[in-house]
């Protein structure tokens, strides 16, 4: 991973709106290429504190992104990483220092639904955000110069808090899932 400055800042209300130029922006050049894209990372975290990097993630109808995709992809002057570490993953970023990071993965992916799944827990659960923020400006200071640090040193909260969402996710269905038992029951009791 190359390593650049951490620099952690105070949300900013303009991060919604460059996510959603940037989307209409790739959107016209491989939207037939995309399932689906979505704002992740601290950018898409109402009053988080972030890297000013906005993150998308993208589903891809064939994956892996063909050479006519990361073309394509390099002449909206994103640069290609290949996977980066992470299997299932095609990364790219955009601009020096960078200002958005794109992640392509298949439909429903782990990847994909562990993005989506840690920002819409932050969204809902502002303790863990507001935990979240805190480690995050502490690790900005203590590993400025070495960015590869600042990311290992987030993993433990963050599969601490993946794992959290994991559960309450699990329980929601289970109560769905009961109720529904619940209304077939009383339902075939009133026909019986």
């Amino acid at each position: 991973m190359e390593d650049f400055i951490v620099v952690v800042v105070d949300y900013h209300s303009n991060w919604p709106i460059l996510y959603e130029q940037e989307k209409e922006r790739l959107l016209d050049t491989i939207g037939s290429e995309v399932v689906d894209i979505e704002h992740v990372g601290s950018t898409s975290v109402i009053g988080l504190a972030a890297k000013p990097i906005i993150d998308m993630v993208a589903s891809l109808r064939h994956f892996p992104p063909s050479a006519s995709l990361i073309s394509d992809l390099e002449e909206l002057s994103y640069i290609y990483h290949g996977e980066l570490g992470v299997p299932g993953r095609h990364f790219f970023r955009r601009g020096m220092p960078p200002t958005h990071h794109l992640h392509l993965v298949e439909p429903n992916s782990e990847v994909w639904q562990k993005q989506v799944l840690f920002r819409d827990f932050l969204r809902t659960h502002p303790e863990a955000a507001q935990r979240y923020d805190t480690l995050k400006r502490e690790l900005a200071v203590q590993y400025r110069c070495d960015r590869t640090a600042y990311v290992n040193a987030k993993a433990p909260l963050i599969a601490e808090l993946i794992a959290a969402a994991n559960e309450g996710r699990r329980k929601k269905e289970e109560g769905r899932r009961k109720k529904e038992e619940g209304r077939r029951k009383k339902e075939n009791a009133t026909n019986n």
